[in-house]
């Protein structure tokens, strides 16, 4: 028995299946620390048409029962799409996003989506997988450490990044999203 009923995920809920997606403007907008539903339910009341899949996560309770509460699939993340400006302004102005990106790869990305959507709807039990991994060369694309170069130390819940100081042998490492990281030399 989920503790609250599910709420929808996107607006409308057909969104990835219509033709006019594909040529609107999409962004990924970075919200507070858990705050995608409450972003989402404020977005469906200002009409603002945004897709942020959630999965079930099931646990059992200190009596034994097992609970079912839904997810955000992408913690932090949620897709807000529109023909202007003004879905993103929307956005915004609800006071849950840190940051807003355009998304330039829509045909992509709205394949990818699509292919999530579906497997979400099957069932199939999901983990959300990065494409960094300990040892690999990267740079900070944004926010207080942009340019700064070095190597993705551990993968723990968390990705920390080794900033080393060659010669000494010795370094130190800054917790980041994987969001700010790209990869050197792929």
């Amino acid at each position: 028995m989920p503790i609250l009923p599910q709420e929808p995920d996107g607006l409308p809920e057909n969104l990835l299946d219509l033709e006019q997606v594909l040529t609107q403007t999409w962004w990924l907008m970075y919200t507070k620390s858990r705050q995608e539903k409450l972003l989402m339910r404020q977005l469906r009341e200002e009409g603002v048409w945004h897709y942020g899949p959630q999965i079930p996560q099931r646990k059992r309770s200190p009596a034994g029962r097992i609970r079912t509460s839904f997810v955000p699939l992408f913690s932090n993340y949620v897709f807000v799409t529109g023909q202007t400006d003004e879905a993103r302004y929307k956005s915004i102005c609800t006071g849950c996003i840190i940051k807003a990106a355009e998304i330039t790869e829509v045909d992509d990305f709205i394949a990818d989506m699509k292919q999530i959507r579906d497997l979400i709807d099957m069932g199939v039990p999901l983990t959300l997988e990065s494409r960094l991994q300990p040892g690999q060369m990267v740079r900070i694309r944004s926010g207080s450490f942009a340019g700064y170069e070095g190597t993705v130390l551990r993968r723990e819940g968390e990705t920390r990044l080794l900033v080393a100081v060659r010669f000494m042998e010795q370094g130190v490492s800054v917790k980041l999203e994987d969001c700010q990281l790209e990869l050197i030399g792929q």
